[in-house]
Protein backbone atom coordinates (compact mmCIF):
# COMPACT_ATOMS: atom_id res chain seq x y z
CA UNK A 1 0.00 0.00 0.00
CA UNK A 2 1.32 3.37 -0.76
CA UNK A 3 2.36 5.64 2.34
CA UNK A 4 4.20 8.68 3.04
CA UNK A 5 6.87 9.69 5.96
CA UNK A 6 6.07 13.30 5.92
CA UNK A 7 4.19 14.23 8.89
CA UNK A 8 0.73 15.75 8.29
CA UNK A 9 1.66 14.72 4.74
CA UNK A 10 -2.28 16.18 3.20
CA UNK A 11 -1.39 19.48 4.34
CA UNK A 12 1.66 20.24 2.30
CA UNK A 13 -1.06 20.41 -0.30
CA UNK A 14 -2.33 24.03 -0.96
CA UNK A 15 -5.72 23.15 -1.64
CA UNK A 16 -6.44 21.14 0.83
CA UNK A 17 -5.28 22.91 3.48
CA UNK A 18 -7.63 25.85 2.05
CA UNK A 19 -10.43 22.76 1.96
CA UNK A 20 -8.87 21.59 5.76
CA UNK A 21 -9.78 25.19 6.91
CA UNK A 22 -13.23 26.09 5.25
CA UNK A 23 -14.49 22.62 6.21
CA UNK A 24 -13.69 23.22 10.22
CA UNK A 25 -15.35 26.56 10.22
CA UNK A 26 -18.22 24.00 8.16
CA UNK A 27 -18.34 21.52 11.16
CA UNK A 28 -17.96 24.23 13.73
CA UNK A 29 -21.04 25.59 12.42
CA UNK A 30 -23.02 22.33 12.29
CA UNK A 31 -21.83 21.77 16.10
CA UNK A 32 -22.92 25.57 17.32
CA UNK A 33 -26.42 24.71 15.06
CA UNK A 34 -26.86 21.55 17.34
CA UNK A 35 -26.09 23.24 21.21
CA UNK A 36 -28.12 26.36 20.14
CA UNK A 37 -31.12 24.07 18.02
CA UNK A 38 -30.86 21.73 21.21
CA UNK A 39 -31.30 23.95 23.95
CA UNK A 40 -34.33 25.85 21.37
CA UNK A 41 -36.43 22.95 21.52
CA UNK A 42 -35.54 22.29 25.30
CA UNK A 43 -36.94 25.20 26.28
CA UNK A 44 -39.46 25.96 24.30
CA UNK A 45 -41.17 22.48 23.93
CA UNK A 46 -39.59 20.52 27.07
CA UNK A 47 -40.26 17.20 25.04
CA UNK A 48 -37.81 14.44 25.16
CA UNK A 49 -39.66 12.70 22.31
CA UNK A 50 -39.07 15.84 20.01
CA UNK A 51 -35.41 15.98 21.70
CA UNK A 52 -35.00 11.69 20.88
CA UNK A 53 -36.31 12.94 17.14
CA UNK A 54 -33.53 15.40 17.16
CA UNK A 55 -30.91 12.27 17.01
CA UNK A 56 -33.08 10.51 15.09
CA UNK A 57 -33.62 12.87 12.11
CA UNK A 58 -29.74 13.15 12.36
CA UNK A 59 -28.93 9.56 11.54
CA UNK A 60 -32.04 8.22 9.55
CA UNK A 61 -30.98 9.28 7.00
CA UNK A 62 -27.65 8.35 6.38
CA UNK A 63 -29.55 4.62 6.98
CA UNK A 64 -31.54 5.14 4.03
CA UNK A 65 -30.02 7.56 1.06
CA UNK A 66 -26.21 6.83 2.01
CA UNK A 67 -26.18 4.91 -1.18
CA UNK A 68 -28.08 7.02 -3.36
CA UNK A 69 -26.11 9.64 -2.16
CA UNK A 70 -23.01 7.80 -3.01
CA UNK A 71 -24.15 7.16 -6.41
CA UNK A 72 -24.89 10.85 -6.80
CA UNK A 73 -21.67 11.71 -5.65
CA UNK A 74 -20.01 9.09 -8.50
CA UNK A 75 -22.01 10.85 -11.34
CA UNK A 76 -22.11 14.48 -10.56
CA UNK A 77 -19.72 17.46 -9.76
CA UNK A 78 -19.04 16.97 -5.86
CA UNK A 79 -18.32 20.63 -5.62
CA UNK A 80 -22.18 21.14 -6.23
CA UNK A 81 -23.28 18.44 -3.93
CA UNK A 82 -21.15 20.15 -0.75
CA UNK A 83 -22.42 23.46 -2.25
CA UNK A 84 -25.91 22.11 -1.60
CA UNK A 85 -25.68 20.82 1.50
CA UNK A 86 -24.05 23.92 2.92
CA UNK A 87 -27.43 25.62 1.28
CA UNK A 88 -29.54 23.19 3.12
CA UNK A 89 -27.16 23.83 6.17
CA UNK A 90 -27.67 27.48 6.11
CA UNK A 91 -31.56 27.40 5.63
CA UNK A 92 -31.64 25.32 8.49
CA UNK A 93 -29.93 27.71 10.53
CA UNK A 94 -31.60 30.98 9.46
CA UNK A 95 -34.86 29.35 9.60
CA UNK A 96 -34.47 28.44 13.50
CA UNK A 97 -33.12 32.04 13.79
CA UNK A 98 -36.20 33.81 12.05
CA UNK A 99 -38.89 31.63 14.15
CA UNK A 100 -36.92 32.16 17.35
CA UNK A 101 -37.07 35.75 17.11
CA UNK A 102 -40.37 36.10 15.70
CA UNK A 103 -41.68 33.76 18.66
CA UNK A 104 -43.63 31.57 15.71
CA UNK A 105 -41.77 28.19 16.27
CA UNK A 106 -43.88 25.36 16.64
CA UNK A 107 -43.31 21.44 16.47
CA UNK A 108 -43.64 20.88 12.93
CA UNK A 109 -41.46 24.03 11.85
CA UNK A 110 -38.76 22.18 14.30
CA UNK A 111 -39.11 18.32 12.91
CA UNK A 112 -39.31 20.19 9.27
CA UNK A 113 -36.09 21.68 10.18
CA UNK A 114 -34.11 18.88 11.79
CA UNK A 115 -34.97 16.88 8.51
CA UNK A 116 -33.27 19.20 6.23
CA UNK A 117 -30.35 19.76 8.30
CA UNK A 118 -30.16 15.25 8.57
CA UNK A 119 -30.69 15.49 4.29
CA UNK A 120 -27.12 18.09 4.50
CA UNK A 121 -25.10 16.19 6.40
CA UNK A 122 -25.99 12.62 4.08
CA UNK A 123 -25.56 14.87 0.65
CA UNK A 124 -22.16 15.71 1.99
CA UNK A 125 -20.78 12.88 2.92
CA UNK A 126 -19.26 10.59 0.34
CA UNK A 127 -18.95 13.83 -2.34
CA UNK A 128 -16.51 15.26 0.48
CA UNK A 129 -14.75 11.45 0.36
CA UNK A 130 -14.23 11.64 -2.95
CA UNK A 131 -13.08 15.35 -3.31
CA UNK A 132 -10.53 15.11 -0.68
CA UNK A 133 -9.25 12.15 -2.60
CA UNK A 134 -8.57 13.87 -5.95
CA UNK A 135 -7.03 16.86 -4.06
CA UNK A 136 -4.26 14.30 -2.68
CA UNK A 137 -4.01 11.29 -4.51
CA UNK A 138 -3.82 7.84 -2.87
CA UNK A 139 -0.27 8.39 -1.12
CA UNK A 140 -1.57 10.88 0.84
CA UNK A 141 -5.58 9.92 1.60
CA UNK A 142 -4.70 8.15 4.98
CA UNK A 143 -3.48 11.39 5.98
CA UNK A 144 -6.33 13.80 4.51
CA UNK A 145 -9.31 11.49 6.00
CA UNK A 146 -7.81 11.43 9.21
CA UNK A 147 -7.14 14.84 9.29
CA UNK A 148 -11.12 15.32 8.41
CA UNK A 149 -11.85 13.18 10.47
CA UNK A 150 -10.28 14.72 13.62
CA UNK A 151 -11.58 18.95 12.19
CA UNK A 152 -14.96 16.99 12.92
CA UNK A 153 -14.24 16.16 16.67
CA UNK A 154 -12.33 19.20 16.90
CA UNK A 155 -15.85 21.07 15.77
CA UNK A 156 -17.64 18.99 18.44
CA UNK A 157 -14.85 19.93 21.54
CA UNK A 158 -15.86 24.11 20.26
CA UNK A 159 -18.90 24.31 19.22
CA UNK A 160 -20.45 24.05 23.15
CA UNK A 161 -18.23 26.57 24.44
CA UNK A 162 -18.64 28.86 21.30
CA UNK A 163 -22.24 28.23 20.62
CA UNK A 164 -22.53 29.07 24.37
CA UNK A 165 -20.79 32.57 24.29
CA UNK A 166 -22.58 33.11 20.66
CA UNK A 167 -25.90 32.72 22.71
CA UNK A 168 -24.99 34.43 25.88
CA UNK A 169 -23.67 37.41 23.64
CA UNK A 170 -26.88 37.73 21.48
CA UNK A 171 -29.35 35.68 22.40
CA UNK A 172 -30.60 31.77 20.67
CA UNK A 173 -32.04 33.64 17.81
CA UNK A 174 -29.53 35.97 16.56
CA UNK A 175 -26.97 33.48 17.46
CA UNK A 176 -28.13 30.91 15.23
CA UNK A 177 -28.94 33.92 12.61
CA UNK A 178 -25.33 34.78 12.80
CA UNK A 179 -24.49 30.69 12.39
CA UNK A 180 -24.88 31.11 8.62
CA UNK A 181 -22.05 32.78 7.84
CA UNK A 182 -19.74 30.14 8.95
CA UNK A 183 -21.31 28.00 6.10
CA UNK A 184 -19.71 31.01 3.66
CA UNK A 185 -16.52 30.26 3.34
CA UNK A 186 -15.93 26.48 2.27
CA UNK A 187 -18.87 27.06 -0.31
CA UNK A 188 -16.95 29.95 -1.94
CA UNK A 189 -13.82 28.45 -1.72
CA UNK A 190 -15.33 25.53 -3.78
CA UNK A 191 -15.89 28.17 -6.80
CA UNK A 192 -12.53 28.68 -7.37
CA UNK A 193 -11.33 25.26 -7.02
CA UNK A 194 -11.16 22.46 -10.11
CA UNK A 195 -11.60 19.82 -8.35
CA UNK A 196 -14.62 17.36 -9.05
CA UNK A 197 -13.75 14.31 -7.08
CA UNK A 198 -13.52 12.40 -10.65
CA UNK A 199 -10.40 14.37 -11.44
CA UNK A 200 -7.43 12.18 -11.73
CA UNK A 201 -9.36 9.18 -12.27
CA UNK A 202 -11.55 10.63 -15.24
CA UNK A 203 -14.16 7.88 -14.87
CA UNK A 204 -18.32 9.01 -14.48
CA UNK A 205 -20.17 5.84 -13.65
CA UNK A 206 -24.01 5.37 -14.96
CA UNK A 207 -26.79 6.38 -12.98
CA UNK A 208 -29.25 4.49 -11.24
CA UNK A 209 -30.46 3.32 -7.76
CA UNK A 210 -32.57 0.51 -8.54
CA UNK A 211 -32.22 -3.58 -7.23
CA UNK A 212 -30.19 -4.36 -10.21
CA UNK A 213 -27.86 -1.31 -9.42
CA UNK A 214 -27.63 -2.46 -5.81
CA UNK A 215 -26.54 -6.00 -6.58
CA UNK A 216 -23.79 -5.01 -8.53
CA UNK A 217 -22.56 -3.24 -5.94
CA UNK A 218 -22.89 -5.96 -3.75
CA UNK A 219 -21.08 -8.05 -5.80
CA UNK A 220 -18.25 -5.29 -5.76
CA UNK A 221 -17.97 -5.45 -2.15
CA UNK A 222 -18.37 -9.04 -1.80
CA UNK A 223 -15.19 -9.09 -3.69
CA UNK A 224 -12.97 -7.68 -2.06
CA UNK A 225 -12.33 -9.00 1.38
CA UNK A 226 -10.77 -5.88 2.94
CA UNK A 227 -13.81 -3.93 1.24
CA UNK A 228 -16.36 -6.26 3.02
CA UNK A 229 -14.28 -6.63 6.34
CA UNK A 230 -14.19 -2.87 7.21
CA UNK A 231 -17.69 -2.43 6.15
CA UNK A 232 -18.61 -5.41 8.78
CA UNK A 233 -16.14 -3.70 11.57
CA UNK A 234 -17.69 -0.83 11.11
CA UNK A 235 -21.40 -1.51 11.12
CA UNK A 236 -20.55 -3.62 14.26
CA UNK A 237 -19.32 -0.56 16.17
CA UNK A 238 -21.77 1.48 15.13
CA UNK A 239 -24.79 -0.48 15.46
CA UNK A 240 -23.70 -2.04 19.42
CA UNK A 241 -21.86 0.97 20.63
CA UNK A 242 -22.08 3.85 18.17
CA UNK A 243 -21.90 7.03 20.55
CA UNK A 244 -25.13 6.15 22.45
CA UNK A 245 -22.97 6.30 25.61
CA UNK A 246 -22.38 9.81 25.22
CA UNK A 247 -26.19 10.41 25.59
CA UNK A 248 -25.82 8.39 29.10
CA UNK A 249 -22.88 10.25 30.13
CA UNK A 250 -24.86 12.68 32.70
CA UNK A 251 -25.75 9.09 34.47
CA UNK A 252 -22.26 7.96 34.27
CA UNK A 253 -20.69 11.34 35.82
CA UNK A 254 -23.47 11.16 39.01
CA UNK A 255 -21.93 7.73 39.44
CA UNK A 256 -18.40 8.34 39.68
CA UNK A 257 -19.44 11.42 42.74
CA UNK A 258 -19.41 14.15 40.37
CA UNK A 259 -21.80 16.85 39.53
CA UNK A 260 -23.76 16.25 36.18
CA UNK A 261 -23.90 19.70 35.05
CA UNK A 262 -20.70 21.04 36.34
CA UNK A 263 -16.65 21.04 34.57
CA UNK A 264 -16.48 17.20 36.08
CA UNK A 265 -19.46 16.68 33.42
CA UNK A 266 -18.10 18.39 30.74
CA UNK A 267 -14.70 16.83 31.04
CA UNK A 268 -16.19 13.49 30.68
CA UNK A 269 -18.05 14.47 27.70
CA UNK A 270 -14.93 16.38 25.78
CA UNK A 271 -12.40 13.50 27.04
CA UNK A 272 -13.68 10.98 23.60
CA UNK A 273 -12.99 13.89 21.24
CA UNK A 274 -9.94 15.50 22.65
CA UNK A 275 -8.56 11.34 22.68
CA UNK A 276 -10.05 11.34 18.85
CA UNK A 277 -8.08 15.20 18.04
CA UNK A 278 -4.87 13.68 20.23
CA UNK A 279 -4.32 10.87 18.91
CA UNK A 280 -4.83 12.50 15.16
CA UNK A 281 -1.90 14.77 15.88
CA UNK A 282 0.33 12.24 16.80
CA UNK A 283 -0.14 9.34 14.37
CA UNK A 284 0.34 12.14 12.23
CA UNK A 285 3.24 13.52 13.66
CA UNK A 286 4.96 10.19 13.98
CA UNK A 287 3.71 8.78 11.19
CA UNK A 288 2.24 5.53 12.30
CA UNK A 289 -0.45 2.77 12.18
CA UNK A 290 -0.03 2.54 8.30
CA UNK A 291 -4.13 1.75 7.02
CA UNK A 292 -4.11 -2.14 6.75
CA UNK A 293 -6.88 -3.59 7.81
CA UNK A 294 -5.45 -5.66 10.69
CA UNK A 295 -4.46 -2.80 12.62
CA UNK A 296 -8.00 -1.27 11.66
CA UNK A 297 -9.08 -4.52 13.72
CA UNK A 298 -6.46 -4.60 16.37
CA UNK A 299 -7.49 -0.65 17.28
CA UNK A 300 -11.15 -1.63 16.55
CA UNK A 301 -10.95 -3.82 19.48
CA UNK A 302 -8.75 -2.17 21.80
CA UNK A 303 -11.53 1.02 21.76
CA UNK A 304 -13.93 -1.92 22.41
CA UNK A 305 -12.06 -3.14 25.58
CA UNK A 306 -11.83 0.51 26.95
CA UNK A 307 -15.32 0.94 26.03
CA UNK A 308 -16.11 -2.22 28.42
CA UNK A 309 -13.52 -1.22 31.12
CA UNK A 310 -15.42 2.66 31.35
CA UNK A 311 -18.51 1.94 32.71
CA UNK A 312 -16.83 -0.80 35.47
CA UNK A 313 -14.67 2.36 37.17
CA UNK A 314 -15.32 4.30 40.36
CA UNK A 315 -12.40 6.83 39.76
CA UNK A 316 -12.59 9.94 38.16
CA UNK A 317 -9.44 10.57 37.11
CA UNK A 318 -9.12 6.88 35.57
CA UNK A 319 -12.59 7.33 33.48
CA UNK A 320 -11.40 10.54 31.92
CA UNK A 321 -7.87 8.36 30.94
CA UNK A 322 -10.01 5.50 29.77
CA UNK A 323 -12.02 7.89 27.26
CA UNK A 324 -9.46 9.64 26.21
CA UNK A 325 -7.64 6.20 24.88
CA UNK A 326 -10.85 5.10 23.49
CA UNK A 327 -10.85 8.19 21.47
CA UNK A 328 -7.48 7.68 20.33
CA UNK A 329 -8.18 3.92 19.25
CA UNK A 330 -11.91 5.52 17.80
CA UNK A 331 -9.66 7.58 14.68
CA UNK A 332 -7.30 5.44 14.11
CA UNK A 333 -9.49 2.77 12.92
CA UNK A 334 -12.42 4.56 12.04
CA UNK A 335 -9.88 6.25 9.69
CA UNK A 336 -8.19 3.08 8.22
CA UNK A 337 -11.46 2.05 7.40
CA UNK A 338 -12.62 4.63 5.90
CA UNK A 339 -9.14 4.89 3.71
CA UNK A 340 -9.46 1.12 2.99
CA UNK A 341 -12.53 1.54 1.33
CA UNK A 342 -11.39 4.59 -1.08
CA UNK A 343 -8.18 2.68 -1.72
CA UNK A 344 -9.70 -0.30 -2.93
CA UNK A 345 -12.70 0.53 -4.38
CA UNK A 346 -12.95 0.66 -8.13
CA UNK A 347 -13.00 4.37 -9.37
CA UNK A 348 -16.63 4.15 -11.17
CA UNK A 349 -18.45 2.82 -8.45
CA UNK A 350 -16.68 4.46 -5.65
CA UNK A 351 -19.12 7.07 -4.34
CA UNK A 352 -22.06 3.97 -3.87
CA UNK A 353 -19.08 1.71 -1.91
CA UNK A 354 -18.45 4.90 0.79
CA UNK A 355 -22.11 5.25 0.46
CA UNK A 356 -22.73 2.10 1.91
CA UNK A 357 -19.60 2.50 3.75
CA UNK A 358 -21.16 5.53 5.31
CA UNK A 359 -24.67 3.06 5.89
CA UNK A 360 -22.75 0.78 8.21
CA UNK A 361 -20.66 3.72 10.30
CA UNK A 362 -23.49 6.22 10.50
CA UNK A 363 -26.73 5.02 9.31
CA UNK A 364 -26.39 1.93 11.79
CA UNK A 365 -26.03 3.98 15.00
CA UNK A 366 -29.68 3.91 15.33
CA UNK A 367 -29.01 0.62 16.91
CA UNK A 368 -27.00 2.10 19.88
CA UNK A 369 -29.92 3.28 20.78
CA UNK A 370 -31.37 -0.22 21.60
CA UNK A 371 -28.28 -1.92 22.73
CA UNK A 372 -27.22 1.02 25.22
CA UNK A 373 -30.07 2.97 25.78
CA UNK A 374 -32.77 0.80 25.89
CA UNK A 375 -30.78 -2.04 27.48
CA UNK A 376 -29.79 -0.03 29.59
CA UNK A 377 -33.19 1.25 30.76
CA UNK A 378 -34.50 -2.42 31.88
CA UNK A 379 -30.81 -3.23 33.32
CA UNK A 380 -28.22 -0.35 34.30
CA UNK A 381 -26.23 1.89 31.34
CA UNK A 382 -23.05 0.67 33.14
CA UNK A 383 -23.80 -2.51 32.45
CA UNK A 384 -25.48 -2.08 28.55
CA UNK A 385 -22.45 -0.33 27.67
CA UNK A 386 -20.40 -3.00 28.71
CA UNK A 387 -22.61 -5.43 27.40
CA UNK A 388 -22.72 -4.05 23.84
CA UNK A 389 -18.58 -3.35 23.63
CA UNK A 390 -18.17 -7.18 24.57
CA UNK A 391 -20.04 -8.14 21.76
CA UNK A 392 -17.98 -5.93 19.49
CA UNK A 393 -14.93 -7.15 20.97
CA UNK A 394 -15.70 -10.73 19.89
CA UNK A 395 -16.59 -9.53 16.29
CA UNK A 396 -13.31 -8.08 16.10
CA UNK A 397 -11.85 -10.71 17.70
CA UNK A 398 -13.68 -13.01 15.01
CA UNK A 399 -12.30 -10.64 12.29
CA UNK A 400 -8.86 -10.88 12.96
CA UNK A 401 -9.18 -14.89 12.24
CA UNK A 402 -10.59 -14.30 8.78
CA UNK A 403 -8.68 -11.29 7.45
CA UNK A 404 -5.70 -11.87 5.46
CA UNK A 405 -5.54 -7.69 4.16
CA UNK A 406 -5.95 -8.75 -0.11
CA UNK A 407 -9.09 -9.76 -1.92
CA UNK A 408 -11.41 -12.27 -1.74
CA UNK A 409 -10.63 -14.17 -5.15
Amino acid sequence: MTSSPLAFAALRHRDYRRYFVTGVISMLADSIEHVISYWVIFQVFRSPALAGFAVISHWVPFLLFSVPMGALADRMDGRKLIQISQALYAIASLSWGVLVLTDTLATWHAVGILLIHGMAGVIVAPAAQLIIHDMVGRAHLHSAVRLNASSRHLAILLGPAVGGAMMLALGPGWAIVLNVLLYLPLTIFLLRVPYTGHRTDGVRSGFGFGLAEMSRLLAVIRGDRRITTTIVLGGATSFFVGNAFQAQMPEYAQSLGTDEAGLHYSLLLAANAGGAVLGAVLMETFHFLEPRVRTAIVCAAAWAALMIVFPMLSSYALAVVVLTLAGMFNIAFTAMAQTIVQLFAPAAVRGRVVGFFNTATLGLRFGSGVTVGLLGALTTVHLSLAVSAAVVLVIALALLSVDLDRPAG
